[in-house]
């Protein structure tokens, strides 16, 4: 009897592996939430360059010479599924132009909110709240963004937006987040992608472990793309003693930026 429970173990190892599923991936319970739901609350930030571009990319020198090394572009592998993003022709013209003037024209440069997916990977950390009652909220250090998953659907929003409406619901373990509504002033990156605001995103958290978040974000915008494209990266949970956002109000960084050239001069 125990020979043949032994085997049926084997055989089902076996089997996992023969799939490429990582045993490790299947011993892994996540805690639960007093709702029983996966347990994400705490912390997170990641551990890439995303946010300079989300496709591989070597070092490079950054728009603001005087800056040197500190301005510099860290070298980065790419996100990206297949590493092709899948501009349409005219597109590409756009995206191409932005990067030559993503000094100016870049919204990060003015302190403008992050936009959706780009919120996720900045060089920042975020936290995520889960409730009992309907909502799950995304807090970002960022220019002090916020974003709530309404786990009820509540109709379309009335307005298109900077960071748009997200509405989740739970596939087995896996939190799926469906967003659109957005305005077409946010870009994915630095390196000068961007959307309009017929963008959509289909994010999805799976816990990895107690401290890893497997993140994906399918993102579709026919006026801009010609197919849906994907994007998947580690989130890591901050572990540090007393750990919490502390604020980055950018606004204050950015007034003469915008308004300087406003200012009275005396006579």
């Amino acid at each position: 009897m125990r020979k043949s429970i032994l085997i049926i173990k084997l055989l089902s190892v076996f089997a996992l592996l023969a799939l490429g599923i990582p045993l490790s991936a299947q011993a892994f319970k996540p805690p639960r939430t007093a709702d029983g739901k996966p347990n994400l609350n705490g912390i997170w930030q990641v551990l890439n360059t995303a946010n300079w571009d989300l496709q591989s990319h070597a070092a490079a020198a950054g728009p603001m010479i005087p800056l040197g090394a500190v301005g510099a572009m860290p070298a980065g592998l790419g996100v990206v599924d297949g590493e092709e993003i899948p501009y349409k022709p005219e597109a590409a013209a756009t995206k191409k132009n932005n990067y030559a003037n993503r000094l100016k024209l870049d919204p990060e440069v003015k302190c403008y909110l992050p936009g959706v997916p780009r919120a996720t990977y900045m060089p920042f950390p975020f936290q995520i709240v889960q409730t009992s009652d309907g909502y799950i909220l995304m807090a970002y250090e960022y220019a002090n963004a916020t974003r709530t998953i309404y786990m009820k659907d509540p109709g379309p929003s009335p307005v298109d937006s900077w960071m748009g409406q997200s509405v989740g619901h739970w596939e087995g373990d896996t939190l799926v987040v469906d967003a659109k509504s957005f305005n077409d002033q946010s870009w994915l990156d630095r390196a000068g992608n961007f959307h309009s605001d017929a963008l959509h995103v289909v994010e999805r958290y799976t816990l990895r472990n107690n401290d890893v978040i497997n993140y994906e974000a399918t993102i579709e915008d026919p006026a801009v793309f010609t197919r849906p494209w994907k994007i998947s990266m580690p989130l890591y949970r901050r572990l540090e003693k007393n750990v919490q956002l502390m604020e980055f109000k950018c606004v204050e960084f950015v007034e003469e930026l915008l308004y300087g050239q406003y200012r009275k001069q005396p006579k």
